[in-house]
């Protein structure tokens, strides 16, 4: 049986922790940041914000399940907004997402080659000192991850990813398959791109 003392230490931190972390998460450095990769057809910046409920109808309807709401940790504003962590799970590119948004949150994109191309979710970069590849030892996983191989991303020597920042939809499949620990190949969200 929980005694008094204890139970209103454990109350007071159920109610204060959710109120810091936003608090705290303000100040730290951009690279302690979550990055925040928004769905395929994302609005930009607060549009996007302005326009998503999070009612989380594209979550539901994923079928390879990556797309997650935020917690507190993205502050009041982003709080149940729509993202997708690549290390844990990348986008298919499927587009089921943005033909279900109610809101035009997520612009309507086909799923096929054409719709593909016009998704820019962030940009693929290459951490060149810690990618095999780039060290001596093949790998190539992260090009054969690639929805676009050879128009968003090519091969050099010994299989050295080369990302095309133009063609590059920012997907993730490449960080979700990168066999590096940490990953050599990261997705940078649009909205820390400008």
């Amino acid at each position: 049986m929980l005694k008094r003392r204890s139970f209103l230490k454990s109350f007071l931190a159920g109610v204060a922790i959710p109120m810091i972390i936003p608090v705290v998460a303000r100040f730290l450095p951009p690279a302690l940041k979550r990055r925040l990769l928004r769905p395929p057809g994302a609005l930009r910046g607060q549009a996007f914000l302005d326009k998503c409920t999070g009612c989380a109808q594209c979550a539901s309807v994923c079928p390879n399940q990556c797309i997650t709401m935020t917690g507190l940790e993205s502050g009041l504003e982003a709080l149940a907004m729509p993202v997708i962590t690549p290390r844990w799970r990348a986008c298919t590119l499927c587009m089921a997402c943005t033909q279900i948004c109610p809101t035009g949150a997520l612009e309507p994109l086909e799923a096929n080659l054409a719709g593909m191309q016009k998704v820019k979710m962030g940009i693929a970069t290459v951490s060149t000192g810690i990618c095999y590849s780039f060290n001596g030892r093949t790998c190539g996983t992260c090009y054969h991850a690639c929805p676009l191989p050879g128009k968003a991303m090519r091969l050099g020597l010994l299989e050295t990813p080369i990302v095309d920042p133009d063609q590059c939809v920012g997907c993730g499949l490449c960080e979700q398959a990168c066999i590096h620990m940490p990953h050599a190949i990261r997705i940078v969200p649009v909205e820390e791109l400008g």
